[in-house]
């Protein structure tokens, strides 16, 4: 699997183009992205577009993205109506209006998502940041996308926005530390590969902790 990493502002997510075809998350500056991903590809290869939760700063750029490339855009099912909603997006907390995606495919939990070189990414549904937040597993690699449920050094997913729920995250992690997971791609931070399954032991804990 070949991941490409952007990050391009200081509140942004996290972007991942993966296989020069598939796009994880967008972020707010689509100026800023587009830039980026012209580096490495013609967007117009672009065919996929994955949003890990309905966040304001995973999403923003999403749709102008889509009309630049044609990609379709993809979320979890329960995430989908929240995407306009001002304040379970977070928009508001940015100063902004949600924007008016409508999304292409509605994704579940086990759903497996072609990416080429006879590679998938499986969807497990995390919900607990969100309602419909999901995490994305490449099995041959062992590299898990993990939007904002869990992050490098035992940190975890915020639940006191609207739609947050730590019993939820709770247990979806508990779902993370049965992968095998080699390298860690966050909503946030840093890509690791240095002991990641410990990372991940480390972020129940903390969600444990604070119940």
């Amino acid at each position: 699997m070949q991941v490409k990493h952007f990050n391009t502002g200081l509140y942004d997510a996290n972007s991942y183009l993966i296989n020069e075809k598939v796009l994880v998350d967008t972020g707010m500056n689509t100026e800023g992205l587009v830039t980026e991903i012209g580096k490495n590809i013609d967007i117009k290869n672009l065919e996929l577009i994955i949003l890990t939760h309905c966040h304001y700063d995973h999403t923003a750029s999403a749709l102008e993205i889509a009309r630049l490339s044609g990609a379709k855009i993809a979320i979890h099912k329960d995430d989908a109506p929240l995407l306009k909603n001002d304040n379970v997006s977070a928009a508001a907390l940015f100063g902004y209006k949600a924007p008016s995606i409508e999304p292409d495919i509605l994704l579940s939990k086990g759903d497996r998502i072609p990416i080429g070189n006879d590679e998938e990414l499986e969807v497990i549904h995390t919900p607990g940041h969100t309602p419909g937040g999901i995490c994305l597993y490449e099995s041959n690699s062992k590299g898990l996308f993990s939007g904002d449920t869990v992050f490098p050094n035992g940190s975890i997913g915020r639940t006191d926005f609207e739609g947050g729920n730590r019993s939820q995250l709770t247990e979806s992690i508990n779902k993370l530390v049965q992968l095998d997971v080699e390298t860690l791609y966050p909503g946030h931070g840093e890509v690791t590969s240095n002991d990641v399954n410990k990372h991940i032991g480390f972020s129940l804990r903390m969600s444990k902790s604070i119940l």
